[in-house]
């Protein structure tokens, strides 16, 4: 009995190994083989018999299948044609196969179905952009449940002070509830990365912020150049000064409006901050409010980041 079980678990291993199939670690291929934790990541994300449940690279479709079979149907996108023809393979001619339709490319550049949940072993090197492709996408789905690797999923979960709270931390929890779910260790995987993994889960926020996310971003990506730093000394930067003078004489322009007599961008700047009380703040230890107060006090004079 013993043995039967061992061979079942790892059959889908040797079917791909018999057909000559490396994991490309370029794709961050690192198959998640351990059924609990697969499990586990399931009840997480309450998934029901009506949800469309988006997946992004299924690898040999360990957890795909097991989606199948509690789902309404299973959007898999796999950039590895490899992969994705032995997906579809080891579903075929089950009564699983209808409710698995498979997205072969980059998932990045792919253009999004309506989708209720997102679970993933998400490829590491992807792992930023695949979090705001999917908290941009409309209509809003109701959680993610995503495997990352363990420092990239602390960063996401990080609060103002903490040492790893940085500009992926606000961003995120501006548009989404995170919570650390569970670590997973190395051996949960084949082959084993070189990195301890942990699971996240994301909840949009309904309604999102009313704040223009890409403004946002270039607020919080000029705050995070020196998070150490204030704020008065990161804005004094070269250029950073030079991108918003161009960006205010433009917005001027658009609005057929003179500068000010004696304009100085340098002053203009450090005075709003000065009057929102923010010129010795330092973006390590600010929350996600003062961060949209300040792009409001900078969008009402007129200062814009994109």
């Amino acid at each position: 009995m013993p043995k039967v079980k061992t061979e079942k678990k790892s059959r889908i291993h040797h079917e791909v190994q018999k057909q000559g199939i490396v994991f490309n670690k370029d794709f961050g291929q690192h198959i998640l083989k351990n059924p609990l934790v697969i499990t586990t990541m399931l009840e997480k994300a309450a998934l029901r018999a009506t949800d469309v449940v988006l997946e992004i690279g299924p690898g040999t479709g360990n957890m795909t299948v097991r989606m199948l079979e509690r789902a309404k149907k299973v959007i898999a996108c796999e950039i590895d044609t490899r992969l994705a023809a032995e997906l579809q393979k080891r579903v075929q001619a089950t009564p699983l196969q209808p409710k698995l339709q498979v997205l072969i490319g980059d998932f990045l550049k792919a253009e999004l179905p309506f989708f209720d949940l997102c679970i993933a072993n998400v490829p590491y090197q992807i792992s930023s952009p695949l979090i705001f492709k999917l908290l941009l996408h409309r209509p809003l789905f109701r959680c993610a449940v995503l495997m990352f690797q363990r420092e990239f999923a602390q960063r996401l979960v990080a609060k103002p002070g903490d040492k790893l709270y940085c500009r992926l931390s606000v961003n995120t929890q501006l548009l989404a509830r995170v919570d650390m779910l569970m670590k997973v260790g190395k051996n949960n995987f084949k082959p084993p990365p070189k990195v301890e993994s942990s699971v996240v889960r994301l909840e949009p926020k309904n309604p999102p912020p009313p704040v223009n996310f890409t403004e946002w971003d270039g607020l919080t990506r000029i705050a995070f150049l020196r998070k150490n730093k204030t704020l008065a000394a990161t804005f004094k930067v070269n250029s950073v000064m030079e991108m918003l003078e161009k960006n205010y004489k433009l917005y001027r322009s658009l609005r057929n409006e003179p500068l000010e007599e004696n304009f100085n961008i340098q002053e203009k700047i450090i005075g709003i901050l000065d009057e929102q009380g923010m010129g010795q703040s330092r973006a390590r230890s600010m929350d996600i409010d003062e961060f949209m107060r300040l792009l409001l006090a900078f969008n009402s004079a007129g200062i814009h980041f994109n």
